[in-house]
């Protein structure tokens, strides 16, 4: 199938959807994981390095239109709400901050899934 024809078939909307959510992973990941690295350093929380990171591969392989994007995020939200959990417990009030923004990005994530079936892998 040429990349044409996966365009027409995914619509051009959500090629670019894809696109902009990608690149966000990508910036939000690096800031993450670089702040992650200097907490590394302070002696802190490996958390933010690994989730960071994880980010900005998610990233990465949702501007190659790649599957695994999905894969590699599920696996970081889970990480998160397992870190979550080890720090505050079942306060629920206190999860809300450290959950409401990754399950946001892995609903986004999650709806690039028909688009990323259609599309070629790059």
């Amino acid at each position: 199938m040429s990349q044409s024809t996966a365009e027409t078939q995914a619509g051009p909307g959500t090629a670019w959807g894809v696109k902009i959510l990608g690149w966000s992973c990508v910036v939000l990941g690096a800031v993450i994981f670089g702040l992650g690295v200097w907490l590394i350093v302070l002696g802190g929380s490996w958390y933010y390095g690994i989730a960071g990171f994880g980010l900005l591969l998610t990233g990465i392989l949702l501007n190659r239109y790649r599957i695994e994007a999905v894969w590699l995020f599920v696996a970081v939200w889970i990480g998160t709400v397992i870190w979550a959990w080890s720090e505050v417990g079942a306060d629920w009030w206190a999860q809300m901050p450290r959950l409401v923004a990754p399950t946001l990005i892995l609903v986004l994530v999650l709806l690039c899934i028909p688009s990323l079936l259609r599309r070629p892998a790059k």
